[in-house]
């Protein structure tokens, strides 16, 4: 079940960064302590995939395995905080108005794309790329290595009754939004997923908006 609608009191016109990330893009920021940063599903049913990073040490990262471990649950959404791989706070979700967010179901990539769907697939876009592309603009080097398990935000993904993952169509709608504040200085990395073989983003990627506030 979802979590019920936690609404943000942050004013749009005063945040301090604001841009758009175009379907399939990648988008990488610093973002610092204390500030809060929003994803907005522009015209629903988009997945945001997304991989945080301490801005003062990239080997400690977000670890879906401490996140899901500690608070006991595969969903994400207000009041979840994610965790490092060092099992400390990264960021803590202060708002949802989409009622949960995937834990498990990874990026896409080529391989994944040739195995789940067919061969001619390989060469479509996918996150993987995007993620590396992104790492590309990180202030140090990065690359392959720092990809681990990400977040799915807006994404459906339901466990089935015999323990599978189901990749099913999304939850999400126009405008609506996840937010979280920095519990210490991070790199945000974001592929804008631009999967077109399964339902995450109805079958057409769509934009998603990014608002920082001080």
């Amino acid at each position: 079940m979802n979590a019920l609608p936690t609404h943000s009191l942050h004013d749009p016109s005063r945040a301090v960064h604001q841009t758009i990330v175009k379907a399939g893009d990648p988008w990488f920021h610093r973002i610092k302590k204390g500030q809060t940063f929003r994803i907005t599903d522009l015209e629903g049913n988009q997945a945001v995939d997304t991989l945080f990073y301490d801005a003062d040490d990239v080997s400690e990262r977000y670890s879906a395995d401490e996140t899901i471990r500690t608070q006991g649950n595969i969903y994400l959404t207000a009041g979840s905080v994610l965790l490092s791989n060092r099992c400390r706070p990264l960021l803590t979700i202060t708002a949802d108005t989409c009622g949960r967010h995937d834990s498990l179901g990874g990026g896409c990539s080529a391989e994944s794309n040739t195995v789940r769907y067919s061969l001619d697939k390989k060469f479509m876009h996918n996150c993987r790329d995007s993620f590396l592309l992104g790492l590309s603009k990180a202030p140090i080097p990065m690359g392959i290595r720092d990809l681990v398990p990400n977040i799915n935000f807006f994404m459906n993904v339901p466990v089935t009754p015999d323990g599978g993952l189901e990749f099913a169509d999304g939850i999400s709608a126009p405008g609506r939004y996840v937010e979280m504040t920095a519990q210490r200085d991070v790199f945000c990395l974001i592929s804008n997923c631009p999967q077109l073989n399964n339902p995450c983003n109805g079958y057409h990627p769509t934009p998603a908006g990014i608002l920082i506030w001080d």
